[in-house]
């Protein structure tokens, strides 16, 4: 492979995970809710993105379509779960993603069954070389990063994110005084959705084949990893973790040509990612981006006129 479109492919990868990881970010980072089924809505974007494309739907409308579907979904899995404790969430997530495949693996008419679907590129109309068409789509791909980064660091930073993180650090606190704990987590989980499905379609436009057993759990964990590394509670921080995985994923791929190795070259990713995350727990728990403490305009013009 031309080694320029391997660093292209790479860093198309990096931005379909950074939107997964800025969506658990969202939801865990900010608001404390334990998602170990986010493969599950990432699997429904690439997918409803597929079978909208075939149907003839646009581009943008079928992105549109992958981050509604997702996020209705997210809001019917967490309404529930979410008015018991934590653990059940991350249980009924864990459930949720295995049952979304079963069902895509078992559907032959629509989705391909265990045989996949196909997907048409929205630049082939263009006649465009392999090089070209990696650069179009990481264009594409970091464009949409950039707005939903963008989107959430507003969200974030404003009072809505300062409820949010609230809520993750005393939620009963929060209820106390008078607002709806349960409303603001559907809609993080429905947002987060959204995100997530926005990431799916996007990963399938660029690979153009979709099938189940390319969205097994051990996608959540690999976001759960980014996110640790990177820091939570910090959008940065979750860029970062999802540039960093995907760098020790790719550079072990390549290692076994230059190294000789006493391991599986595969298997070496995982026991580097073991080693880190053991370091960071132990030398800096907060992530490589730690959270910044929150600084509202208020507090900051008061503490100012008083010292005045």
């Amino acid at each position: 492979m031309d080694p320029l479109v391997f660093i292209l492919d790479a860093l198309v990868f990096v931005g379909v995970f950074m939107l997964l990881a800025l969506s658990l970010n969202l939801e865990f980072g900010y608001t404390g809710l334990g998602n170990f089924g986010k493969v599950a809505f990432f699997m429904v974007g690439a997918y409803i993105y597929a079978i909208a494309i075939q149907f003839g739907l646009p581009f943008y409308l079928s992105l549109v379509l992958c981050a509604l579907v997702a996020s209705i979904l997210g809001a019917l899995v967490s309404l529930p779960a979410l008015r018991l404790r934590e653990d059940y969430l991350a249980i009924t997530t864990i459930a949720f993603g295995e049952i979304v495949r079963i069902i895509f693996k078992a559907e032959q008419s629509i989705a391909g069954g265990v045989w996949g679907i196909s997907i048409p590129s929205i630049f082939r109309d263009l006649n465009l070389s392999i090089r070209m068409s990696v650069v179009a789509n990481l264009l594409l791909v970091y464009f949409v990063v950039i707005v939903v980064f963008i989107v959430l660091q507003l969200l974030t930073n404003s009072p809505y994110g300062r409820v949010l993180r609230a809520i993750r650090e005393d939620d009963e606190a929060v209820s106390v005084l008078g607002k709806n704990v349960i409303y603001y987590k559907v809609q993080v989980f429905m947002i987060g959705s959204a995100v997530a499905g926005l990431s799916g379609g996007l990963y399938a436009q660029y690979l153009r084949f979709i099938e189940p057993n390319m969205f097994l759990p051990l996608v959540t964990f690999f976001v759960w990893i980014m996110l640790i590394l990177g820091g939570s509670g910090n959008n940065k921080g979750a860029l970062v973790g999802a540039l960093l995985v995907e760098f020790i994923s790719r550079g072990s791929r390549i290692l076994k040509d230059y190294v000789a190795l006493p391991v599986d070259a595969h298997n070496v990713q995982y026991i580097m990612f073991g080693v880190l995350i053991i370091l960071i727990i132990m030398y800096r728990p907060d992530g490589l981006v730690r959270e910044k403490p929150l600084k509202a305009d208020w507090i900051e013009r008061k503490i100012t006129h008083g010292n005045s």
